[in-house]
């Protein structure tokens, strides 16, 4: 059974960073690209980065520069270190699994950014 498992959400404030991470369980081959997505209050879900398994990565726009994703196939693991951060990143963090028809998701950690 494939489990993702998020951690390292919390309040913070504007300008201030936090590191997600999600920790994978159950088979996952190592071809899999994983992301972070965000759905933010009254919006749809959107990605904010993935990273294949060659470690290419893609961001969203509204995050480059600031937001850097990472994996650690040993672990098990895939990161998201956010730093000056906005308001307006204020969203639940899940992160996905994919590769061929496979598709999974973790719960999700809250991320809010306010003074």
């Amino acid at each position: 059974q494939v489990q993702l498992v998020e951690s390292g959400g919390g309040l913070v404030q504007p300008g201030g960073s936090l590191r997600l991470s999600c920790v994978y369980f159950g088979y996952i081959t190592r071809f899999a690209t994983m992301g972070w997505y965000r759905q933010c209050p009254g919006k749809q879900r959107e990605l904010v980065a993935d990273i294949s398994s060659g470690g290419s990565s893609n961001y969203a726009d509204s995050v480059k520069g600031r937001f850097t994703i990472s994996r650690d196939n040993g672990k098990s693991t895939v990161y998201l270190q956010m730093s000056s951060l906005k308001p307006e990143d204020t969203a639940v963090y899940c992160c996905n699994a994919k590769w061929a028809t496979a598709n999974y998701w973790g719960q999700g950690t809250q991320v809010t950014v306010s003074s």
